[in-house]
């Protein structure tokens, strides 16, 4: 490995300098197609280029560098991640992976493998510009619609250069022979096992729903408690009875990430309360019980205090398996669940997809204070470099 710590060191710089593009001067904030992502684009562009690549971007806004196989017409491997942060990021969520697939090109210089590499930096993931993640990883298998084009996607493509009639170009080859993904935890497990690397084997299912309790506004000092029909009580009530749930059952998370109350004074009884229900589980079947149980913990609840409730679906994202032949050629690594949604998740409906973890000091994500140990990324690029190797050799 000690082959790879100045390697590690030049790919931690890299990220750190990418951070620096931001539409919040003091903070790393980049989403879909911002004017910061330009110059993300230039400095990768140069880093691939000078490693020999052949690079361009697609209209969807995905940056695509190539590295020849040693024959034409050959597969292609793709490795990448995104580019695009939620507000107030660290410096390696996303990024890390492609920088990564790039160092990995520079590593081979002018070897070449039977199948082509190509390195792609997704033009979003994190769904903070229109309320919708995957726009870049979306476009790459053709899942691209009319209800997404319509959130004002369109114009941000028109915006920064590109064409929207022309997204439909963004697909992956039709000969992929698969996809990679570098990327940091972002949770603890892997500090708590002082372990550099974790090999993802699933990547947990999620449901999202908004549950509105409806009661009666009223004064709080002048209505006695047995006559009160309080929103936010019921919806507190329910909020404990999702702690419960998941705290019963294995390897369920469950989470209440928002609560909007009105009126939403001291002094007055809340007419309505809105939560936000966030759930995962890496199987469908528990993850799907849990929320018919919830659902109907929220009739109960406000049958029980003379409340009307509205339960919105937002969300049913199946679970999805890392495919085994890819990630056994990883190695030895330790196997885990993944409880973040990635753009493995997406490009697996289209190709086979493996995705490797790096440690999370503290299990901190999504903030500035995210940070990789430089071991552990000369761990990765020692994997990324066996990975190539084993497929290639599989691959004759």
């Amino acid at each position: 490995m000690e082959r790879f710590l100045s390697v590690a060191q030049t790919v931690i710089e890299r990220c750190r300098a990418l951070a620096e593009f931001t539409e919040e001067p003091g903070f790393t904030t980049r989403t879909f197609l911002s004017e910061p992502m330009h110059a993300v684009h230039g400095c990768l562009r140069a880093w691939m280029e000078r490693a020999g690549m052949t690079v361009d971007v697609d209209h969807a806004g995905n940056l695509r560098g190539r590295h020849a196989a040693s024959h034409p017409n050959a597969q292609r491997l793709y490795i990448g991640s995104h580019l695009d942060t939620v507000p107030r990021a660290g410096a390696f969520d996303g990024i890390l992976g492609v920088v990564i697939g790039v160092a990995l090109v520079e590593i081979l210089a002018t070897r070449r493998m039977t199948f082509e590499i190509e390195v792609i930096g997704f033009s979003e993931e994190e769904g903070v510009r229109f309320g919708v993640p995957f726009i870049g990883s979306r476009a790459f298998i053709g899942d691209v619609d009319d209800e997404l084009m319509g959130r004002g996607v369109g114009d941000a493509v028109t915006a920064f250069g590109l064409d929207p009639t022309r997204i439909p170009e963004a697909q992956a080859s039709p000969n992929a022979l698969g996809y990679l993904e570098f990327h940091i935890e972002q949770g603890p497990v892997l500090d708590s096992l002082n372990l550099p690397l974790g090999i993802v084997e699933t990547i947990v299912g999620q449901s999202r729903a908004d549950v509105t309790f409806e009661g009666h506004a009223n004064h709080a000092g002048t209505t006695p408690m047995n006559l009160r029909h309080d929103a936010l009580a019921g919806s507190a009530e329910w909020i404990s009875a999702v702690e419960h749930e998941a705290c019963s059952i294995p390897g369920l998370v469950a989470t209440v990430g928002r609560l909007d109350v009105s009126p939403g004074a001291g002094n007055v009884i809340a007419g309505s309360a809105r939560a936000s229900l966030d759930l995962r589980h890496a199987d469908d079947n528990v993850r799907r019980d849990a929320v018919g149980r919830l659902h109907g913990a929220t009739r109960q609840i406000a049958a029980s205090r003379g409340l009307t409730v509205r339960w919105e679906p937002r969300l049913d994202q199946p679970a999805v398996a890392m495919d085994s032949g890819l990630t056994h050629l990883l190695g030895p690594h330790h196997k885990m669940t993944s409880g973040a949604g990635h753009d493995a998740m997406i490009v697996a409906r289209h190709m086979p997809a493996a995705m490797l973890f790096l440690r999370s000091p503290g299990g901190i994500s999504h903030h500035p204070d995210e940070t990789v140990r430089t071991q552990d990324v000369a761990a990765a690029l020692e994997t990324g470099i066996g990975f190539l190797e084993r497929l290639d050799a599989r691959h004759v």
